[in-house]
């Protein structure tokens, strides 16, 4: 009975070592991902903020008209209009997609 008894008790040992090592190595897995994409987003809103303080500074701000998503229209120095989007990326607008800001 005692031989029984810590037979079973070793494999069960075993098998649960098992069971949680392979359970930790999808944790690091699932970590590496969500800091991969945390990552991923940090840059992107930092371009984004890079950008935008670059254009307020360098090109004139285009005064009561906005985006199609709602941001700031920015004129350069070769007068083209663009916004900057959720990315950093300069998007260059076409004069029919410049809208008026409401008035508050």
């Amino acid at each position: 009975m005692n031989k029984k008894f810590l037979s079973g008790l070793l494999t069960l040992a075993i098998a649960g070592t098992i069971s949680l090592s392979a359970q930790a190595q999808e944790k690091k897995k699932t970590v590496g991902q969500t800091i991969d994409k945390t990552a991923t987003s940090v840059g992107h809103k930092t371009a984004e903020v890079a950008v935008k303080g670059t254009s307020k500074v360098g090109d004139k701000t285009y005064k009561g008209k906005m985006a199609p998503d709602g941001t700031d229209v920015y004129i350069d120095g070769k007068n083209r209009k663009y916004y900057v989007n959720k990315k950093g990326g300069k998007v260059y607008l076409k004069a029919s997609q410049i809208m008026d800001k409401p008035v508050k």
